[in-house]
């Protein structure tokens, strides 16, 4: 009997590497990909070797490595690390691969956890690099297996593109067989194809270009793509990815009755469309993001005379921004075709009172954890530099330092060191000091701080260094001493590397200690040249986890006179009542105590008992 198991997305995903027989993964944390090497370390009786890289581009190369030596591997991230690891990305397409690479990208449309919504899409047509995209967690396990042997017919990568609702979606999967036939890793000398010197180049290019039509062939017959056409019926609908699951529902909900296309791979299945093309007069097309499907079938539709009508994305009514969904469908299809548009009723029973239960609930804006020690680390760098300063930031959980008035820009990963240096060097005088997390500045920190060193930019550098990567689910990361299975490791001294990129204002400290922080902050500014500040303090919930526990502190209501200064900090365990004018601390409080060193009035104190 088959077995079935109601998974996350992600651990689907990761349940089809070990069913395709994945030897080597690879990949740097990345919401919302983050789960599926995470999940693959947490085996116990694993057969695969699988590592936290310290960013996209390594853990691409690392991944290449593998796969031209013959074996299965695996690199996994989010859509924007993409963008780091495009330069191994492109080269990649040209030299090929000897056994298998698949390249998990993780879309993250409505940005619910990133700066920006990139379609991963238009890299597989800029690297001509085939694209799968999965429409449910069963379908993004089971083309796992199915791109490693794609990749090794062809020798090609395989770029797989689940989106946030995929990853992060649950249902239930029907598992299947492990393939326990592994290739032996052997690696064959072959200068032309390995070393992408101009010459061999422009021999690779040509080859590139030629095996697209096959690799269209193939993915033409694929399972992934399928064509419901019905007689007589002049309305059709393409639907790629996600997408066809919302569309498909739509029209059923909705009873219309159209010849339907579901998408999962690209290039996109010419000869079904052509077919579709063939009967209907109108085409809607549904996909999220860009308008990728649709601009190829304009494109099919002009080459071939066709007078269809194209709908979609480019001139409305399908939305070019955030998720779509079955609401979202069903509107663009009454508003295609002339219909009412659906009202999706709930049976709540027939004495329901809808405004007896409304709530006007206040904005609740992201916050840093109670006791979070960036939040010392802000208050002490804003005390020190002034509010005048520039505060350059970057990604992680620090970026919430916006709301305590520390957090001016935020580009990209690794962006907050070069962007500060970029102001130094336009001639802004105003102070500058940025602020990068332990993580993020093995990412690409590294060289955005020697860059600055070398070219003499006179900014403080800020490592938040809170001993893992938290802001993606605490990964492991070069400064914790082990790997991504949990082995000891060599531990990256922060302080002494800074000192070998040529910083010579290097200081560590607690930003527990308000005092002593503010003071190397002051003493940062003052230093003529890149100072390099590091504060270090074990991230709250990894303190829990591990078992520190420290006592919490309590507001004494006859010495508070109502200053605010504690409440100013952010801490969701400051509480004030309005009435009262008093400052309270709840049960949240983790006894981090930087509240007790803002109060002037000796009103916080540490819980006895």
């Amino acid at each position: 009997m088959s077995k079935r198991e109601y998974m996350l997305g992600n651990v689907a995903i990761a349940r089809g590497i070990v069913e395709g027989g994945g030897q080597v993964i690879s990949g740097y944390p990345g919401t919302p990909s983050s789960e599926i090497i995470g999940t693959l370390a947490a085996m116990q009786d694993r057969d695969f070797y699988v590592e936290w890289s310290v960013n996209e581009k390594v853990a691409l190369e690392v991944a290449a490595g593998a796969a031209m030596t013959g074996v299965r591997s695996v690199v996994t991230m989010k859509h924007v690390g993409l963008n780091v690891a495009a330069d191994p990305l492109m080269t990649l397409a040209y030299t090929g691969v000897k056994g298998s690479i698949v390249i998990i990208v993780a879309d993250d449309p409505s940005c619910h956890s990133s700066q920006n919504e990139q379609d991963t899409r238009r890299y597989s047509q800029f690297s001509m690099i085939p694209c799968l995209d999965p429409v449910d967690p069963q379908e993004a396990k089971d083309m796992i297996s199915y791109a490693f042997e794609f990749s090794n017919k062809f020798q090609m990568p395989v770029i797989f593109r689940p989106t946030t609702r995929i990853s992060h979606g649950k249902s239930d999967v029907l598992l299947g067989p492990v393939n326990e036939t592994k290739p032996i890793a052997d690696f064959q000398k072959d200068l032309e194809r390995w070393v992408m010197i101009p010459k061999n180049a422009r021999i690779q290019h040509p080859h590139l270009l030629a095996i697209q039509r096959d690799m269209l062939a193939e993915l033409e017959k694929s399972p992934w793509n399928s064509l419901e056409m019905h007689e007589g019926c002049k309305f059709g609908v393409i639907a790629s990815g996600l997408a066809s699951a919302y569309a498909k529902e739509a029209l059923d909900n909705m009873g219309i009755d159209a010849c339907f296309l579901k998408i999962g791979t690209y290039p996109i299945p010419e000869a079904k469309i052509r077919t579709m093309m063939d009967q209907v007069d109108t085409i809607l097309v549904f996909e999220e993001m860009e308008p990728v499907v649709e601009e190829q079938v304009r494109i099919m539709a002009q080459q071939l005379s066709s007078p269809v009508e194209i709908i979609g994305k480019i001139q409305a009514p399908v939305p070019r921004i955030f998720e779509l969904n079955v609401d979202v469908c069903a509107d663009v299809l009454a508003e295609v075709l002339d219909l009412e548009k659906p009202d999706m009723p709930v049976d709540i029973g027939e004495d329901f009172e809808y405004e007896a239960c409304r709530i006007d609930l206040p904005m609740r804006p992201p916050v840093m954890c109670p006791g979070c020690s960036h939040r010392g680390t802000f208050h002490a760098m804003k005390k020190a530099f002034g509010k005048n300063a520039i505060f350059p930031s970057d990604i992680g959980c620090y970026t919430l330092g916006i709301q305590s008035g520390t957090v001016d820009t935020t580009l990209c990963m690794g962006g907050s060191i070069t962007v500060a240096s970029g102001m130094y060097q336009a001639g802004e005088t105003k102070p500058i000091c940025c602020s990068i997390g332990d993580s993020t500045f093995f990412h690409t920190g590294m060289n955005g701080l020697l860059n600055a060193i070398y070219n003499k930019a006179d900014i403080t550098v800020t490592i938040v260094d809170n001993r893992t990567t938290a802001m993606t689910g605490h990964q492991p990361n070069p400064g914790m001493g082990r790997t991504a299975t949990g082995e000891e490791t060599s531990e990256v001294d922060l302080a002494a590397l800074c000192r070998s990129l040529g910083a010579e204002f290097v200081k560590t400290v607690d930003p527990y200690d308000l005092e002593r922080t503010e003071e190397v902050f002051k003493r940062a500014k003052s230093f003529k040249g890149t100072s390099v500040v590091i504060t270090e303090q074990l991230c709250v919930i990894d303190a829990k986890r591990s078992g520190i526990r420290r006592k919490p502190f309590i507001i004494e209501a006859d010495k508070c006179v109502g200053c605010k200064l504690c409440v100013d900090l952010g801490c969701p365990a400051i509480e004030f009542n309005l009435e009262t004018k008093v400052a309270s601390i709840n049960a949240m409080c983790t006894g981090c105590a930087v509240c007790s060193h803002l109060c002037k009035f000796d009103a916080i104190m540490e819980v006895k008992k």
